[in-house]
């Protein structure tokens, strides 16, 4: 098992969604790219964290 914490930033709002781009560590490639998170949920964050947990 391995863990990894990704960072987004805003990106834009959508109707009923906001958009939220990954930044990814310096010289790697993205894991996620685009993350959409529901309004009501989301309220105005300018950043949020996901930590993905991969299980082998």
């Amino acid at each position: 098992m391995s863990k990894k914490v990704v960072m987004f930033e805003y990106e834009k709002e959508t109707k009923n969604s906001v958009r939220y781009k990954e930044v990814p560590d310096a010289g790697t490639a993205p894991i996620v790219g685009t993350l959409y998170v529901q309004k009501w949920f989301a309220g105005d964050s300018k950043s949020i964290e996901v930590t993905i947990d991969k299980k082998d």
